[in-house]
């Protein structure tokens, strides 16, 4: 079992930065990936950024074409915290986020890989 905890959300203006983390516990060994999501009202939750592991110390980002440029996933080596610097933001960005991981090889921008959720973080930008 993995154990989530996200935060670091917060009311921005547009244009301004925001750092999420997402601290694991648990079976942190086992992940293979690691990422955020997230959902505004009314619309399905959608994959933002994620990263893989391929061993302890090696590993891939992967990120929605929406965020691309503007966000960076990052995390310690032990997989026990992932990241996700939001810069330029954008009242479109404006949504719940979710921390996710999986510990099994699948389409990682598809939120029904993932096992393990945290409780999400509300991000707000205004314009």
């Amino acid at each position: 079992q993995v154990h989530l905890v996200g935060s670091g959300g917060g009311l921005v203006q547009a244009g301004g930065s925001l750092r999420l983390s997402c601290a694991a516990s648990g079976r942190t060994s086992s992940i293979y990936a690691m990422g955020w999501f997230r959902q505004a009202p009314g619309k399905e939750r959608e994959f933002v950024a994620t990263l893989t592991w391929s061993t302890w110390n090696d590993h891939s980002t992967y990120y929605d074409e929406s965020v691309q440029g503007r966000f960076t996933i990052s995390a310690d080596n032990d997989k026990k915290t992932v990241y996700l610097q939001m810069n330029s933001l954008k009242p479109e960005d404006t949504a719940i986020y979710y921390c996710a991981a999986c510990d099994h090889f699948g389409l990682v921008t598809n939120p029904t890989v993932y096992d393990y959720w945290g409780q999400g973080t509300q991000v707000t930008v205004s314009s």
